[in-house]
C-alpha cells in the first residue's frame, strides 16, 4: 500500500508526523516541490518521502491536506482515480472571517469529491486542531483520542479507520457524506471536539460506528 499526503502546512505536517512514529513511508508533495518538503523529511526521518506533486497522486491512498479553494489546482494532475482512495482533511471556510462557505447545503466534501471522479472519497482528519492531530494519540492515561471517520464507500472507510487506528487513535465512522460527513465538516457539531476513548470494564474500547449499526 502506498501512502501520499498533499500539503506539507500544519494538518499535513501533523499527519506526517504520525505516520514518522509507526515507521510507515509516505510520499509528501506540495505546489512548491520536493526541495520545500525536505526540512519536514529532516525532522521527521526517513518515512518521509518528498515528491512531486504529480508523482504523489498515483498513491493508492491519497490525502489531501490544501486549503479547500486549493483542492482543484492540487488534484488536477491526478489522473484516473480508478477506485484509489482520497482522504480529504480540508475545511471550507472563509479567512477572512471565519465563517463557513456557503455550499448550498451541500457536505463538503462531495465537491472534492467533484474533481476526483472514481475516488473513493473518505472525510477524515480534519475536525480537530492540527497541534492536536500530531501529538501521540494516547491520552496520557488509559485512553486514545477519537478520529471521525465519514464516506459514501463502507470499505474506504473500513480501510481508514484501519489507519487512524494504526496510528493509536480510536475511528468512529460515522456513516456517509450527507450524513456523518455534515456532522465533521467546519462548524459542524462535531467540529473542534477532542474526545478520548476510554476502555471500559478492562476491554479495549472497540470502534464505533454510529450511522451504520
Amino acid at each position: 500500500m502506498k501512502y501520499a499526503i498533499i500539503g506539507s502546512g500544519a494538518i499535513g505536517s501533523a499527519i506526517a508526523r504520525q505516520f514518522a512514529r509507526i515507521d510507515t513511508p509516505v510520499a509528501v508533495a506540495n505546489s512548491r516541490g520536493p526541495e520545500a518538503v525536505e526540512p519536514l523529511a529532516q525532522e521527521l526521518g526517513a518515512a518521509i518521502v518528498p515528491k512531486p506533486l504529480a508523482d504523489a497522486l498515483k498513491a493508492d491512498i491519497v490525502i489531501v491536506a490544501t486549503p479547500f479553494d486549493a483542492v482543484p489546482s492540487a488534484l488536477e494532475q491526478a489522473g484516473a482515480w480508478n477506485g484509489r482512495i482520497l482522504v480529504d482533511t480540508t475545511n471550507a471556510l472563509n479567512y477572512s472571517d471565519f465563517s463557513p462557505l456557503d455550499l448550498g447545503g451541500r457536505p463538503s466534501t462531495e465537491i472534492v469529491e467533484d474533481h476526483a471522479p472514481g475516488a473513493r472519497v473518505v472525510k477524515a482528519f480534519n475536525h480537530n486542531w492540527a497541534r492536536v492531530l500530531g501529538r501521540e494519540a494516547s491520552d496520557g492515561r488509559d485512553g486514545s483520542r477519537v478520529l471521525f471517520v465519514s464516506g459514501n464507500h463502507v470499505d474506504a472507510n473500513a480501510e481508514i479507520a484501519e489507519l487512524i487506528r494504526a496510528f493509536g487513535f480510536t475511528p468512529i465512522i460515522l456513516g456517509r457524506l450527507d450524513e456523518g460527513g455534515l456532522l465533521q465538516q467546519f462548524r459542524g457539531p462535531l467540529t473542534t471536539y477532542s474526545l478520548v476513548s476510554q476502555a471500559q470494564g478492562g476491554a479495549s474500547a472497540p470502534e464505533m460506528d454510529l450511522l451504520n449499526p
